[in-house]
């Protein structure tokens, strides 16, 4: 247990590096009057929403540790509000630099013109945002070995077997406080993406829908009543709600790991019994380790960028070399910890399946990293303006609205194969090589470098606040070409940010699914869920739709909210005299107002369906019925996500191409360009509500349906109902 040292050293490092990182950028200058004064309406609107937000969020937190701690442990609903703090308290500071990083990225480009430095100050904003993720998501699980492991003897061998409440129900302690914390963590991070994601999109739609393709006025133009509302969208959507996304995510694939080895415990001590707990203790530790490893590689990863001293001209190139630096540092690291931890020790193949001895834990989680990797290659070809995808996009525009629609679908359609592969082949081989602690393991090795990624996703929204500043401060358009520059390469590491989250979040649902079958089965049973047993398919089916029905309600709350907006912008171009001259000002307060009760009004609904729903159903039917709906979700939602995130930053990105001039005859304010921001516009709720959002949907209902179980599995209708017929 010694080992859990480096578990704290990593997250304390992060998050001084972080502090570091924040400290540096507040001190540089804000820039001119009007600059301070916008930064300043950004920064209180965002503080304003992510506090109400919290108010509402809380409460629910609240209820449900009371619940869990009732119905299971009460170790397990103080975990869930530790989780809930660490991810709250993420979310809550890296929105914080990037409304104060906004400003400095807009004066950087206006005092130097520089595009190499200006992506320096946008990066390290955004690393605030990926070292807390890290950092806080590790303190946590430390916080939960030490406290309950440890100091309450949770993780001594007289509680590795299954322990009876006073209700009747069993469960293994430690894996039931441990999904408490993931729990929490989940919670927050779906009211940030889904309240944050209505915000930010209900304010960008309506400024584009009046302002662009209306008014023929620019992106971000002072004029229109909802750029400020757009641009405190990008904070509490698109930083906070990232944030919180991308902890919840690295916290559920550790936890599946280390949930998965106590159950495969069990499940050798009643039958072989050749699985040691000793090695037990080295595979529920592994996981953490390594991904502390991680974390350390993603500190030496984002010093490369920030203390490099010759930049490219060429962001996107600095940017993946940062992500690489950090992905090969973890591997390598991710090595030396598998010799220390597994070296020396025989009989792992028939113990627990790993197949090529001590690196068989490595081998799988390096499978993670570079599929992970080479998802993040897969969404840059279909969503960079590099590449022939987006450029046929632009070219579709020339023909009008319905044509850019119709081939963005069939772009984000199309791109959806190769990931799945890429999934199909990772989950395979991990298997193979490690049995089902490796399919974990993937998906830890795929988060593992999740520090990295989320600074370089962070580093877009910043740069896109960046330009609304630029533009709306009036300064030269030299400044604004550098800041769209940036924002361009952002749409597209946005997407790559997604396709680790959806791709990871599948891995870790697998690996939850097979701890969700341990848990109602007796130890040493034949682990089987049989699809073509009618109550499965069943399931399975209702499952399949319940995506679908989630984005559906995600997007229709986005048009109401949007609706009210496009409402607000006309009724202010029309009642108030000269604000389309720039004689008068235009009223923001009032379209915060609105995108802020929209999004608290509009996101309780879908937020609590993941955790209703498998509740529900699993006390009506029963665990098998709620086994199909993971299996039916889990690959509905997959599809769905990569398909939102590819399409909606295809149609992004085409947009921009356009307005570069890159296609002569078009640019801003032509025919094509209008029909790219109708594109846009329609990919808006796709990429930045419904994409994000699926991915902590799967996630949470299999780690409310791993914890609530050990109940419905006793307790539920249609047992009972069957029994009286017996």
């Amino acid at each position: 247990m010694s080992i859990l040292v480096l578990v704290i050293i990593a997250a304390l490092l992060a998050l001084a590096f972080a502090a570091f990182n924040f400290i540096f950028v507040k001190k540089m200058d804000e820039g001119t009057e009007r600059m301070q004064e916008i930064a300043a309406a950004i920064r209180v609107g965002a503080n304003a929403f992510i506090n109400y937000e919290y108010k509402v969020l809380y409460l629910v937190v609240a209820i449900v540790a009371v619940v869990m701690a009732i119905v299971t442990s009460w170790q397990s609903g103080v975990a869930l509000a530790i989780g809930s703090i660490m991810s709250g308290c993420a979310g809550m500071v890296g929105m914080k630099i990037a409304t104060y990083s906004n400003v400095r990225v807009a004066n950087e480009a206006r005092l130097t013109k520089d595009i190499g430095k200006t992506v320096k100050v946008a990066f390290r904003g955004g690393s605030v945002m990926g070292l807390c993720v890290g950092g806080f998501a590790l303190l946590g699980i430390f916080i939960v070995y030490i406290v309950f492991g440890v100091a309450m003897k949770q993780l001594t061998a007289e509680q590795f077997v299954l322990t009876t409440n006073w209700m009747g129900v069993e469960f293994i302690p430690f894996t039931m406080t441990l999904s408490g914390y993931a729990l929490g963590c989940s919670i927050v991070a779906m009211f940030n993406r889904v309240g944050g994601g209505i915000y930010t999109k209900a304010a960008d739609m309506g400024a584009d829908l009046v302002g662009k393709t209306e008014a023929h006025i620019p992106e971000d133009d002072p004029r229109n009543p909802a750029t400020i509302a757009d641009n405190v969208g990008d904070n509490v959507g698109d930083v906070a709600g990232l944030g919180s996304d991308l902890l919840e995510s690295f916290v559920g694939s550790i936890s599946a790991a280390v949930i998965l080895a106590f159950h495969l415990f069990a499940a050798s001590q009643a039958t072989h019994g050749l699985m040691s707990l000793a090695l037990l203790e080295k595979m529920f530790l592994f996981p953490l380790v390594f991904v502390s490893g991680g974390l350390i590689a993603c500190c030496v990863g984002i010093a490369f960028l920030l203390f490099k001293k010759n930049m490219s001209k060429d962001p996107h190139k600095d940017l993946n070399g940062a992500t690489y630096v950090s992905s090969i540092t973890t591997i390598i690291f991710g090595f030396v910890l598998s010799y220390l931890m597994f070296g020396g020790m025989t009989g792992l193949g028939e113990a627990v399946g790993f197949k090529a001895g001590f690196v068989s834990p490595w081998i799988s989680a390096a499978i993670g990293v570079i599929s992970g990797v080479v998802i993040g290659a897969i969404a840059e070809h279909y969503t960079s303006a590099d590449f022939n995808p987006t450029k046929l996009l632009a070219k579709a525009s020339l023909e009008g609205p319905a044509l850019t629609i119709t081939q963005g679908l069939a772009l984000g359609m199309k791109s959806c194969m190769a990931p799945c592969v890429i999934l199909g082949a990772g989950i395979i081989i991990s298997y193979y090589v490690s049995g089902m602690y490796g399919v974990a393991m993937a998906a830890v090795g795929m988060l593992s470098f999740v520090t990295a990624t989320v600074s370089v996703d962070t580093y877009g929204p910043i740069s896109d606040n960046a330009g609304g500043i630029a533009e709306m401060s009036e300064l030269e358009p030299g400044v604004r070409q550098i800041t769209d520059t940036l924002d361009s390469v952002g749409n597209t590491t946005a997407a790559i940010g997604k396709g680790f989250a959806i791709g990871s979040g599948a891995l870790a649902a697998l690996s939850l699914m097979i701890a969700y079958l341990y848990s109602y089965n007796q130890p040493g049973t034949t682990l089987v869920l049989n699809v073509i047993e009618p109550m499965v398919l069943a399931g399975a089916i209702v499952g399949g739709a319940l995506p679908f029905l989630f984005s559906g309600m995600l997007i229709e709350a986005v048009a109401k909210a949007a609706r009210k907006m496009v409402e607000e912008v006309r009724r202010q171009f029309r009642e108030i005299p000269g604000i389309l001259e720039g004689k008068a000002s235009p009223d923001y307060k009032t379209c915060i107002e609105i995108s802020s009760k929209g999004a608290i009004g509009e996101m309780k609904v879908p937020s609590m369906l993941a955790i209703v729903v498998p509740v529900a159903c699993g006390f009506l039917f029963g665990p098998k019925f709620v086994g199909g709906i993971i299996i039916g979700s889990t690959i509905a939602a997959i599809m769905i996500a990569i398909f939102t995130g590819n399409a909606g930053g295809a149609w992004d990105n085409a947009k921009k191409y356009i307005e570069t001039g890159a296609i002569e005859g078009s640019g801003k304010g032509s025919p094509a360009h209008d029909a790219s921001v109708v594109g846009d516009t329609v990919g808006d709720p796709l990429k930045d509500t419904v994409g994000p959002c699926l991915d902590i949907f799967i996630k949470i209902m299999s780690n409310v349906s791993l914890v609530a179980v050990a109940v419905f599995a006793r307790y539920n209708l249609w047992d009972w109902i069957t029994g009286l017929f017996k």
